[in-house]
């Protein structure tokens, strides 16, 4: 049978503007894991972390930005690696901020895009879901207060 690991989370960062919503989707850069490919925050849970507390790690390393707002995504990130047998099982967050990120080694590039442009832009059917879910939430208010972590 195979194994259940929790080991990554995922944040999906977006903002506010009179235009609407828009989210920040990140290019790997040259040398790294999944190079040239767009991608939202994500990273690895440090022993004796709390995911939602490796979130909001990640996403200050990763774009020098903190969450006004943050939220558990009442759904997560999964898939089988067939390599080794495993599910992955990847919390979600979303996070809302303000300002321009200031990016690390892990990112050549970042853009703020409306929830489709950014969608297209996400290669992982289910990171393309788990955006438009946060869109979704955002847009229409709907966020539950139980999924609500105050920072």
């Amino acid at each position: 049978m195979p194994e259940i690991v929790v080991a990554n989370v995922d944040v999906y960062v977006h903002r506010s503007t009179p235009e609407g919503v828009l989210h920040l989707v990140l290019r790997r850069a040259p040398g790294r894991l999944y190079e040239g490919t767009w991608r939202m925050v994500a990273g690895k849970i440090a022993d004796g972390e709390q995911a939602w507390q490796a979130a909001v790690r990640e996403l200050w390393e990763e774009t020098g930005l903190a969450p006004q707002a943050l939220f558990a995504i009442p759904s997560m990130n999964q898939f089988y690696e067939w390599q080794t047998d495993r599910v992955q099982a990847i919390p979600a967050f979303a996070a809302a901020v303000s300002g321009d990120p200031t990016l690390n080694e892990e990112h050549d590039l970042a853009e703020w895009l409306p929830v489709d442009e950014a969608a297209k832009r996400l290669e992982w059917p289910e990171q393309q879901r788990l955006l438009r879910l946060v869109d979704r939430l955002v847009t229409s208010g709907a966020v539950p207060d139980a999924v609500r972590i105050p920072v």
